[in-house]
């Protein structure tokens, strides 16, 4: 009697057992493994991808006006230091870390306003902020042309010092015309936020890079000395990158027709190396740098672009600090 018994379990328990694992991942609720950047790239891309609007800035000028005209649709945010900020900043300005923007911009309904000004010491810490709040979606915000450093003669070491080629030293002539071309195209970089939605992806990345600071950006003799260990990225229009260019810089098309996209050569940047980027001040590169970090590139912006390379002979966007640096107030 014992022995039918068993027998009779085992008989009801073997077509369990063969159903069990007769089952697809998909059909016991596991998901098959998502491709986080893959899916993170086309949301971006679906929904008025930034990279392709870079770069993002405002003129001292444009940003003064509206403050004389009593603009209230205009917010300025002031993301130097405390100390800085209190010594003279620009009336009506918030001063708020550079890490607190995203939070500081939501809790306030910032997306309200017609312009959210982000100022820093040169531009490049703003541009990084604007990149990130670009690639949320946020696309009021601004970042100061040459930062504070074009609001006063005050606040305009920075950019005066970084192309006084006289104390810094003029290194235009380590760059090159050599052509170097695109590598083949690849995969991109591996994410693990643990979503496999879109919206969800970005915001975990987000808030991650906004969390560990302005990182991604590396000065001018670190890459010069060392071209060879990184994979850098001339982000000029052809006939600027046929002028000259650093040893070794590939050339991306930058704006509307940007090449940093899924359809375009995206894919051809490497993710097993360290990758700078530069343009002509580093705004632009900043705000890019910050938009591939959020793709999980190991992405850095070149300080001060060319500028600081070789100011003298730069083609386009030279800072020239008897044009570019005006006498607007400052208030404590």
């Amino acid at each position: 009697m014992n022995e039918l018994k068993k027998l009779f379990y085992l008989l009801l328990i073997i077509p369990i057992m063969f159903i069990n694992t007769g089952c697809s991942d998909d059909d016991n609720g596991t998901d098959p493994e998502v491709n986080e950047a893959e899916v993170l790239a086309k949301y971006l891309e679906d929904n008025g991808n930034p990279v392709t609007t870079f770069a993002q800035m405002i003129k001292a000028t444009d940003v003064y006006n509206a403050i004389l005209a009593g603009d209230q649709t205009q917010v300025v945010l002031d993301i130097r230091s405390a100390t800085d900020y209190a010594a003279g900043h620009i009336e009506g300005a918030i001063n708020v870390a550079s890490t607190d923007v995203l939070t500081y911009y939501e809790a306030n309904n910032l997306s309200s306003k017609a312009v959210v000004v982000v100022a820093c010491y040169s531009g490049q810490t703003a541009g990084w902020v604007t990149g990130l709040m670009h690639s949320m979606g946020y696309k009021n915000v601004k970042d100061l042309k040459w930062g504070m450093c074009s609001w006063n003669e005050a606040t305009s070491a920075g950019w005066v010092s970084n192309t006084n080629m006289a104390s810094k030293g003029n290194r235009g002539g380590d760059m090159v015309s050599t052509n170097f071309p695109k590598p083949a195209a690849g995969e991109l970089p591996a994410l693990s936020t643990g979503s496999k939605d879109g919206a969800a992806i970005l915001r975990a990345r987000v808030e991650a890079i906004f969390a560990g600071g302005f990182t991604q950006k590396i000065a001018r003799d670190g890459v010069m000395d060392a071209t060879g260990d990184y994979f850098i990225v001339n982000y000029w229009s052809t006939d600027h990158y046929n002028w000259k260019h650093l040893n070794g810089a590939v050339q991306y098309t930058p704006g509307a027709t940007s090449d940093l996209t899924l359809d375009n050569a995206l894919k051809t940047l490497p993710t097993d190396k360290k990758i700078v980027i530069y343009c002509y001040t580093g705004q632009t590169s900043a705000q890019t740098a910050a938009y591939l970090a959020v793709l999980g590139y190991d992405v850095y912006s070149l300080l001060y672009g060319v500028n600081g390379i070789d100011w003298d002979n730069i083609p386009a966007n030279k800072f020239v600090a008897e044009t570019e640096v005006h006498d607007y107030p400052l208030v404590q």
